[in-house]
């Protein structure tokens, strides 16, 4: 790998841009591929959330670097930028005012990448082949030759359906005019569409609190809408988060006013309602549960249910996933969503993510498959670390440079009753400093090594 001179990234989002900041920092030359027709394509597409991170989190170290050489002011650190802020005081920033803007490509689609003279079956040499990039633009199909890719496509144009089984629910496709996924923009530029109308929401993570949340406030200027929550499971408090034990204040503050505003009957709540059917009926759309006879009637639905990789062009390079989230093998047992934890995923990098087709890597959202709760910290590091693989720094790329915020999200952070939050584990520990929860300081000082949490 030593001989690498040009790394092929695709995505021009905040984690591919930050890739391709350390790879000029490298040495290395950079070849960004961006389908949108500007950098930062999903991040345009939910410009009106604000993050739930400042700019001190949001901001690669490289990418900084680079924009400081040309003069950049940069934001006050304490600020949440919306998708918008980011997109113009950040990436356009980046892809026009530094030396970034020579290896962007945009309005090039990638649609298949192999190694020349090898498809997936032929293995003798096949690690010094380079590595054939086909691409769409404007003029028609294209090629380019890298020694190294960096897959940080993302997720967000493969939302997941809303069926319950992991399937378009039936009549789905037929009912796409009433349908919107992740997260509209509400009490902006879709207003109309859904003020005084009944719109139900299928979802539980952050996506469909803050379009729940949106819906409300839309009530308060058109009175006649009607909220209706669709929870797959049984228990709503799950989707109100870590409240004040989040050390992403505003990720905290979300949950606790999503939780009052539930509790106060802002929102209709129809729970453990797994979506089977869709189908329209006197302009309006019948949602259909998999109990028979229970159905809801909505004028629209916001299915905010996820989102997964599309892996379609990469048939003929040698890919290993999980078989439950679409991911690296490596990376599975640190983000899988079904395992309990009071802390974040923790830091990983080039080891977690290599594919058995050396030189190829996932980064950013793309790296976690279908699993939720991905921090641009956590892309930064990776990128960071793959990087330095690829320039054959092996200490760099297995040092670890990022320590992240607790989440402070338990899997019973939120008293039922009350619904006020519990705290993660029962809270922050009463006496014993060395602690990370009430349920740590309990199992030590029953002579435990702790709740195994961190």
């Amino acid at each position: 790998m030593s001989a690498i001179k040009s790394v092929a990234i695709i995505g021009a989002g905040p984690v591919g841009l930050a890739a391709a900041a350390h790879a000029l920092e490298r040495g290395l030359k950079p070849i960004v591929l961006e389908a949108g027709e500007s950098v930062g394509k999903a991040a345009r597409q939910w410009g009106h959330v604000r993050m739930f991170s400042p700019w001190e989190y949001n901001i690669d170290p490289a990418a900084g670097r680079l924009l400081a050489q040309a003069g950049w002011n940069s934001p006050d650190p304490q600020h949440y930028p919306t998708g918008s802020e980011l997109v113009e005081g950040y990436l356009e920033l980046l892809a026009t005012r530094t030396a970034l803007r020579d290896h962007i490509h945009t309005s090039s689609r990638v649609t298949a990448i192999s190694r020349v003279g090898f498809d997936r079956l032929k293995t003798s040499g096949r690690e010094t082949a380079p590595f054939e990039i086909r691409y769409q633009n404007g003029a028609g199909p294209k090629t380019v030759l890298a020694d190294a890719v960096i897959d940080a496509s993302g997720t967000w144009s493969s939302p997941s359906p809303a069926g319950a089984n992991g399937l378009e629910a039936i009549g789905e496709r037929e009912a796409q005019d009433h349908i919107a996924y992740a997260m509209p923009d509400v009490l902006g530029r879709d207003r109309s569409r859904y003020a005084n109308k009944t719109i139900a929401v299928l979802g539980s993570g952050h996506s469909a609190v803050g379009a729940l949340i949106d819906l409300v406030h839309l009530k308060d200027i058109a009175p006649q809408t009607q909220v209706i929550w669709l929870l797959r499971g049984d228990k709503s408090e799950k989707a109100f988060g870590g409240g004040a034990n989040d050390k992403l204040s505003a990720r905290g503050e979300l949950g606790s006013m999503f939780a009052r505003m539930v509790k106060g009957g802002g929102i209709s709540v129809e729970a453990s309602f797994k979506v089977r059917s869709l189908a329209l009926k006197n302009g309006r759309l019948v949602i259909g549960s998999d109990v028979a006879g229970r159905e809801i009637v909505a004028d629209d639905l916001i299915v905010a249910t996820g989102f997964r990789p599309d892996n379609s062009f990469l048939r003929e390079l040698r890919i290993s996933l999980d078989p439950a989230l679409e991911c690296p093998p490596a990376l599975a047992p640190l983000i899988d969503p079904n395992e309990h934890s009071c802390g974040t995923v923790r830091p990983h990098g080039a080891q977690q993510l290599a594919q058995p087709e050396p030189g190829f890597y996932f980064a950013g959202m793309k790296s976690y498959g279908r699993a939720p709760t991905f921090l641009l910290l956590t892309g930064y590091e990776q990128v960071r670390s793959i990087v330095a693989d690829i320039a054959g720094d092996r200490e760099a790329a297995e040092r670890v440079e990022l320590v992240l915020p607790e989440t402070g999200v338990c899997t019973a952070s939120v008293d039922p009753a009350s619904g006020e939050s519990a705290g993660c584990c029962g809270g922050a520990p009463k006496s014993n400093a060395s602690a990370c929860c009430v349920a740590d300081e309990t199992a030590k000082a029953a002579g435990k090594a702790g709740c195994g949490c961190g």
